[in-house]
């Protein structure tokens, strides 16, 4: 019986993982196919989590539950809030606690740094959705139904993470001997988190009494401008940087017609303006040695050489 149940297969609910069956946790994936490359001795369930009956299953003798499941970028409006509701029934039912791997959308533009006690702020489908599920969560915990908490993250890089703002458009790219692509400005400071990173601060959150009912800002290495990440990866590569700023004007054509790209051009103010994250009270609370950016570019690299 696996007491840890993670919704969600890709990059994140992998990492988690990969974290838990390293210190000989039970885990069992659940996503729709019941099929997923998860580490070896973690069980793999098929269930659709929207469906709370099959939620409920899947859940069945877990302590913990970890929501890492995402959908396509441009149904989260259609999508997410379903999913939520399916993976709080699963919990209640099983008496597990749930700990939310969750993202900064929900916040809108920001100007300073990016805390936890700022007010949901969103702009359109896809940051409305977001302030929709965590606020969701954090009123089922409120009202006693579940025991909850949220950690979130900045774009993250790491292995599998090829679909992320610092995914196949530099890694990728770069190690095929292309310029990295890039949205927005390159020279504004821009904090991105190692996939590794999260599923750990997640790891811990749900080991925490004192993170339920809370969101924290998950440990981040050093914040710096994207150019200069950039430059990181070519250096390790040993090749001159090489960078592409992809045209705002592109991203808007392509938004008239293509679902996932509104939602790019939703959040392009994450990536026009400094996003600086802070992460200072999940580091008071419980330390912070986040992964600095050489090393964990260099499992990324050695990641993405290594897959097709």
């Amino acid at each position: 019986m696996a007491e840890n149940v993670i919704f969600g297969t890709g990059p994140l609910g992998l990492a988690v993982a990969r974290r838990l069956v390293s210190s000989g946790k039970g885990v069992r994936l659940v996503n729709r196919s019941g099929k997923a490359p998860g580490p070896p001795g973690a069980e793999v369930f098929a269930a659709d989590v929207s469906d709370p009956a099959a939620a409920r299953r899947a859940c069945a003798g877990a302590s913990v539950v970890f929501h890492c499941a995402a959908h396509s970028y441009g149904q989260w409006d259609k999508v997410l809030p379903a999913i939520m509701n399916g993976i709080i029934e699963g919990a209640s039912a099983a008496s597990a606690r749930i700990v939310y791997g969750d993202n900064l959308y929900a916040y809108g533009p920001i100007d300073g740094s990016i805390r936890e006690d700022l007010p949901y702020r969103p702009l359109g489908p896809n940051t409305r959705a977001r302030a929709e599920v965590a606020t969701t969560l954090m009123n089922a915990h409120a009202s006693g139904k579940v025991r909850a908490t949220i950690g979130r993250a900045s774009d993250f890089y790491g292995p599998l993470a090829r679909q992320s703002k610092a995914g196949d458009g530099i890694f990728a790219r770069a190690i095929a001997g292309k310029p990295a692509q890039v949205v927005g400005d390159p020279d504004v400071p821009h904090t991105v988190t190692f996939i590794d990173d999260f599923a750990a601060a997640l790891v811990t959150l749900s080991q925490q009494d004192r993170a339920l009912g809370g969101i924290w800002h998950v440990p981040s290495a050093e914040t710096v401008t994207t150019r200069r990440f950039v430059e990181v990866v070519f250096d390790q590569l040993h090749q001159p940087p090489r960078l592409q700023p992809v045209p705002p004007i592109f991203i808007n054509l392509l938004a008239l017609a293509v679902p996932p790209m509104r939602g790019v051009k939703e959040t392009m103010y994450q990536s026009q303006r400094p996003w600086v994250v802070d992460h200072s009270k999940y580091e008071r609370a419980f330390g912070a040695q986040p992964t600095p950016h050489e090393s964990a570019i260099a499992a990324t690299l050695q990641w993405f050489k290594s897959s097709p």
